[in-house]
């Protein structure tokens, strides 16, 4: 797949997916379906803690979150102290939806949000911290996407991977190809020969749940 026809794809999915993601972590849902969330998405709650953590010191740095979703990220970090947040999608209502969030969170003065997909988006000020998660999931090929990273982050960039072989991999595999969407997988070794490749020398890879979250820095 080319990678304008993926970013197509991607596009229409999440425009439509965009109640369902947003309810995971509004919790306006049923009280199972918030329990399932919790038992079978539990993942994505423990790579946002893994993540902001490894974005601290947050005070007077910039961030890029990519794929930035409804804002999640982009508001924490703000809230946290962040002198600013860009983030970045290619679902425009996703884009729409984390101005709106980060307008009622009162922290629209220190976050920017653009309909962009990062090979195309050409940053206008320093990136300390870039971080691309629940995003190589869906890209065939990340080394341009982690390249650009490398090159655009000053201090670090964080990923998240989900794992090759674990018993969710074949269910969601399935799942989401049935809504026309491409999901990919990844063993350690191949994350491990994505980041030297993408030019980061010093890095460290970590098992969470389904994933491994890895840091790269440019120290």
């Amino acid at each position: 797949m080319n990678n304008l026809k993926e970013i197509k794809q991607q596009r229409n999915y999440w425009n439509k997916q965009l109640n369902d993601f947003e309810a995971i972590y509004t919790k306006k849902k049923s009280g199972f379906s918030v329990w399932l969330d919790k038992v079978f998405r539990r993942d994505m709650f423990d790579r946002f803690v893994y993540t902001v953590e490894n974005c601290k010191p947050v005070g007077s740095r910039v961030f890029l979150d990519i794929g930035c979703g409804t804002g999640l990220y982009s508001i924490e970090l703000a809230k946290l102290g962040a002198k600013k947040v860009i983030g970045i999608d290619i679902a425009e209502k996703m884009v729409e939806t984390s101005k709106m969030e980060a307008k009622s969170n009162n922290v629209l003065d220190r976050c920017e949000f653009h309909h962009s997909d990062l090979l195309e988006y050409k940053p206008k000020e320093e990136i300390n911290v870039s971080f691309g998660i629940g995003l190589f999931d869906y890209i065939k090929d990340p080394l341009p996407v982690m390249k650009k990273m490398f090159d655009i982050s000053k201090d670090s960039a964080i990923f998240a991977f989900p794992r090759l072989g674990t018993w969710r991999m074949p269910v969601r595999k399935v799942r989401l190809t049935l809504r026309g969407c491409d999901v990919y997988f990844f063993s350690k070794s191949k994350v491990e020969k994505l980041l030297q490749i993408a030019g980061f020398k010093k890095y460290r890879i970590d098992k969470v749940g389904k994933l491994f979250c890895a840091i790269g820095y440019k120290d």
